[in-house]
């Protein structure tokens, strides 16, 4: 009877452990290495404070309502994505085939980001130990490269990464992830915030500054308002993978002390933050330097490091950097790795040790092909994508949209678990609530707009 117990016990649903604890895992979720290198390009491109403005509005008109339903459908059913319409969808409804969908996405999003989060661990190591240290401009540039090109190299990093994540998701929710990630996120912000500071009192880092926090409207215009309101908009909506259960698993994990809008607005708010530090450290020092900031890798990869070479205590800076990027990549990991392993007990009934023994060779496994996409594979291409940008473009494209777009019109529907009912589950506990004038705007202007969003993006 004793083994019995134990079982029932383990397959018992495993809570959080503080309030705080889902915030920053929620965070640590929505914060990975596109708020580092895609916010900041993008500011540039779309007129600087004028996007952060537009990019703020965005965030809070369409981010935190989508994650409040997210939250709310987790906690309710008190099931990973995969079994949640399970438990809210009425008998004979097709609703639980997202739960597959979101599945799929949270499998793909690992096979490449694990490569990503490979990257940093390797320039964390390479800062660290000296190897930029009196490179020239050209041999700096050079360096992304040849890590492109060894196959080996990107396959042990990935997985290290792999074995890193699945250790402390064996662990459980409290001893594991929660208990690793408070501590490395607190790092992270702290982190974030020094080298912001240091980049702030460069020489010449005022333009920057200038540049990033005042709206220059004239550049706006030349650009098109409209090409500005929808950046933010996409880029509101991306930096918070909504839509494939990210945000509905750690609902799951929460009591209902505190009400659900209010939580997404704390994880929102830490989001940004992360996001406009990231700027107020990349813009300083490329201003100070005579650097335009580019976008995509070669903003981390070259540019800064670059940088880093020659400022003073450059290689301190340069390690700090690297750490950040590499705790801010550590959080997408565990807590999307945590949301697989979840997803899989509740589909198969298996403990927490055998999901992660098979997700950590199915992970490792499915993680190859991206590697091998730089190097071995690298004439592979579909439509002019290599299979790392086709992987990037399944789930950013159309799962993460179409996956919001489900959770939206689940919720706010009769067809779904309607109204009512989620309204009921949002609004139970302390703090800010679902208003009555939000109904319309929830039912039918937020699917129009995830709508025109993944229109866009697959067009």
């Amino acid at each position: 009877m004793q083994w019995r117990y134990e079982r029932i016990k383990e397959m018992e649903r495993e809570r959080l452990g503080s309030r705080l604890g889902f915030i920053l895992l929620s965070a640590g979720c929505a914060i990975g290495v596109g708020n580092v290198w895609k916010f900041p390009y993008m500011t540039g491109q779309y007129g600087g404070g004028a996007f952060v403005v537009v990019y703020l509005l965005c965030l809070i008109l369409l981010g935190v309502p989508v994650m409040t339903m997210e939250f709310a459908l987790g906690r309710a059913s008190q099931k990973s994505p995969v079994k949640l319409y399970d438990a809210l969808a009425k008998k004979g409804s097709k609703w639980y085939l997202h739960g597959y969908a979101a599945m799929a996405g949270n499998y793909i999003l690992m096979f490449f980001y694990t490569i990503v989060t490979g990257w940093m661990v390797r320039y964390f190591v390479d800062t660290a130990t000296g190897k930029f240290v009196g490179a020239s401009v050209e041999d700096v540039n050079n360096m992304f490269g040849a890590m492109m090109s060894e196959p080996v190299s990107l396959i042990v990093y990935m997985a290290i990464v792999v074995a890193v994540g699945i250790l402390v998701c064996s662990l459980g929710v409290q001893k594991g992830v929660e208990k690793i990630s408070k501590p490395m996120m607190i790092a992270l912000l702290a982190i974030m915030v020094v080298l912001a500071v240091n980049s702030v009192f460069l020489p010449g880092a005022a333009e920057g500054v200038k540049f990033y926090l005042i709206p220059d409207l004239q550049k706006m215009k030349s650009v098109g308002i409209g090409n500005v309101v929808v950046g933010a908009m996409n880029q509101a909506f991306f930096t918070l993978s909504l839509g494939i259960g990210s945000m509905a698993i750690f609902g799951s994990y929460i009591g209902k002390e505190r009400s659900l809008m209010g939580e997404a607005v704390n994880v929102a708010v830490l989001d940004t933050f992360v996001a406009l530090c990231a700027g107020m450290i990349i813009f300083p020092a490329c201003f100070a330097y005579g650097v335009q900031p580019d976008s995509g890798p070669n903003l981390i990869f070259v540019t800064l490091p670059n940088i880093f070479n020659n400022i003073p205590l450059g290689r301190l800076w340069g390690s700090l950097f690297f750490v950040f990027m590499t705790f801010a990549a550590f959080s997408t990991i565990i807590a999307v790795f945590e949301n697989i392993i979840a997803m899989c007990m509740d589909l198969f009934g298996w403990t927490r040790k055998k999901t992660c023994m098979i997700n950590a060779a199915i992970l490792f496994v499915g993680s190859i092909p991206c590697a091998l996409g730089f190097n071995v594979w690298s004439n592979f291409a579909i439509a002019g994508k290599g299979i790392m940008d086709l992987e990037d473009f399944a789930v950013s494209n159309i799962l993460l949209p179409l996956g919001a777009l489900t959770y939206v019109l689940f919720c706010v529907t009769r067809y779904g678990w309607g109204w009512d009912k989620f309204v009921a589950e949002a609004n139970e506990g302390k703090g800010l609530k679902v208003a009555k004038w939000m109904r319309p705007y929830m039912t039918y202007v937020i699917p129009v707009i995830i709508i025109a969003i993944f229109l866009i993006g697959i067009l």
